[in-house]
């Protein structure tokens, strides 16, 4: 793919909101090729399929951002029912993916299944979709091997549960860090600018630039 090919190509997507935790597993495609993934389909596989039939698009790969149930719940499920491989997140979050039916269990969450994807993501990997290319970037903190994908094109990024619209992810859970976390968004994501906007795991997206200015975690208020 050549730089001025990158930079041209468009993409299209919806978030189909996912399991009672209300996880944004998004659909992106690529405009020219119709060519798509699913990010982060965490349960509610009927709804994801049928999110892609309306959409007419050809799913061809599925991405995570990182392990958790409300993340990956119906990942192994819609590999399986789209024939398609899964890359992400990084190996960091083995542990969760060896143990998603016992995660799924403690939330009441059945009719899941423990996997291992079919590509494990680091820093400076790339992933691409149709003509549609997103580098990688590990920022651990939420979880171990969280992963964000960036496309420098389009400005845009798909941060999964690293940064919200005026807050960031929990990092009480096992493998969370709260200093990591914060050192992976001011050292990796900030410096990409702030006109990059994002869509994140839960509720509405926001802009590298609003949340460096606004997010009390990143000001200092917090």
């Amino acid at each position: 793919m050549t730089q001025a090919t990158e930079n041209k190509a468009k993409a299209g997507a919806i978030i189909v909101p996912v399991t009672p935790f209300e996880q944004n597993c998004t659909l992106l495609w690529c405009e020219t090729t119709k060519k798509a993934v699913v990010i982060d389909p965490g349960g509610d596989v009927p709804v994801i399929r049928d999110a892609i039939a309306k959409t007419g698009v050809t799913v061809e790969k599925i991405w995570l951002t990182h392990g958790h149930i409300d993340h990956v719940g119906g990942a192994a499920e819609l590999r399986d029912a789209l024939n398609v491989p899964i890359e992400g997140p990084h190996i960091a979050d083995k542990f969760l993916l060896d143990n998603v039916v016992s995660s799924g269990a403690r939330f009441g969450i059945t009719g899941v299944r423990d996997f291992t994807p079919d590509r494990w993501l680091d820093e400076g990997d790339r992933v691409e979709i149709g003509e549609l290319a997103f580098d990688i970037f590990h920022c651990p903190g939420h979880s171990p091997g969280s992963v964000v994908y960036f496309n420098k094109g389009m400005r845009f990024a798909l941060v999964g549960d690293v940064l919200f619209n005026g807050s960031v992810g929990r990092t009480d859970l096992p493998g969370g860090s709260h200093a990591t976390l914060i050192r992976s968004i001011t050292e990796k994501l900030l410096p990409l600018g702030d006109d990059v906007g994002f869509i994140c795991g839960h509720g509405a997206g926001s802009s590298f630039g609003q949340e460096r200015m606004t997010n009390p975690f990143l000001t200092g208020e917090l």
